[in-house]
């Protein structure tokens, strides 16, 4: 069994914007892969599935982004997991739009969502990288981060977490180059 993460922030005035990228990554998987009916548990909301011959619980903490650490905690505690199952999609200000990356442990690079998890549970946790783009200047981050994807970037976001969903099967068996290659070469990179 394996805890996948989707990072985000409630509510409808979060839904389209950078920052919730991991819930929309979340949102595509448990689509695709014809994943359970939402259950609101762990101060967020879970579905349940498989993909491969792994079984995947989907969380998106409803705790908004500097407090994720408390729902993934007690996810993992209630499925007496540890931190090796744990797999997290978030936002990446430091890769280009629309690149993804995938790493074992590492720092936070100011991210609240990863900084609550590292303080519940430690950095080391599989963290799956999406690019959102640097906006150049440290003081237009916040902005950008919560700004809304722009309407040209629709087609591309659509592309991108379509194809993340199709590859997941590389995610669940712990393949994280082959992921990383067959998502570059679904996306024409």
């Amino acid at each position: 069994m394996q805890l996948w993460v989707g990072l985000g922030n409630p509510g409808a005035l979060h839904a389209m914007q950078r920052h919730n990228v991991g819930y929309m990554v979340a949102d595509t998987i448990a689509e695709v892969h014809g994943f359970g009916a939402v259950q609101k548990k762990f101060l967020g909301w879970v579905q349940d599935g498989r993909i491969g011959g792994e079984r995947i619980v989907l969380l998106k903490p409803a705790t908004y982004m500097n407090e994720s650490g408390r729902s993934v905690g007690e996810a993992l505690r209630f499925y007496k997991l540890g931190t090796d199952a744990l797999t997290v999609f978030h936002d990446e200000l430091d890769l280009p739009p629309f690149k993804v990356k995938v790493k074992q442990g590492g720092g936070t690079a100011g991210h609240n969502g990863l900084r609550s998890i590292d303080q519940h549970l430690g950095p080391d946790f599989r963290r799956v990288r999406i690019g959102i783009g640097h906006p150049g200047h440290k003081d237009r981050v916040t902005g950008h981060v919560l700004g809304n994807y722009a309407k040209s970037e629709l087609d591309p976001l659509a592309d991108l977490l379509g194809a993340i969903a199709s590859e997941a099967d590389w995610l669940a068996r712990g393949d994280d180059v082959r992921f990383m290659n067959d998502l570059a070469m679904r996306l024409g990179e």
